[in-house]
């Protein structure tokens, strides 16, 4: 399987860097990983509807660029899973003859429409809102319990 992780904007700081490459190094066990990290547009202090509009369509142009397979954007109305769940999506994807899926989170505005009207199924990691940052590290974490829980692994418990 491969796994595709497209992450608009840059991890500024070490630790989370650190985490995440823990991560994507735990991963190749499983997986082929692919990580693009696509510029944030600079936006005004206070961005207008269009601006905002404008900027995740200029996004959207370079994420079209490094999507493979199946799309599964990160989004607030997205469906929250368990572990369990999604270790079984990403196994049936699998089973069915995906051999791709690509993760993308967006800016800390979000997606345009259109990327996420490319999605298999659009995911949320949670009502509450979390450091957009800290969310790269969260998803790679929950994709490789999805792998431990798949092969019987005991770092689910």
């Amino acid at each position: 399987m491969n796994i595709v992780l497209i992450a608009v904007g840059k991890l500024k700081e070490d630790y989370l860097r650190s985490a995440c490459g823990e991560y994507i190094k735990r991963l190749g066990r499983y997986c082929t990983f692919e990580l693009h990290e696509i510029d944030e547009c600079r936006l005004s202090e206070s961005p207008s509807e269009k601006e905002i509009a404008a900027a995740l369509q200029k996004e959207a142009v370079q994420i079209k660029r490094y999507i493979r397979g199946t799309a599964v954007p990160m989004c607030i109305e997205g469906r929250q899973l368990t572990s369990p769940e999604l270790a079984q999506y990403i196994s049936d994807t699998g089973v069915s003859g995906g051999s791709c899926l690509t993760f993308i989170i967006g800016s800390s505005f979000g997606l345009a429409p259109e990327i996420k009207a490319m999605g298999g199924m659009k995911l949320s990691m949670s009502k509450m809102t979390f450091p957009h940052q800290l969310a790269r590290v969260m998803l790679l974490e929950q994709i490789y319990r999805a792998f431990q829980i798949s092969s019987g692994g005991k770092y689910h418990k």
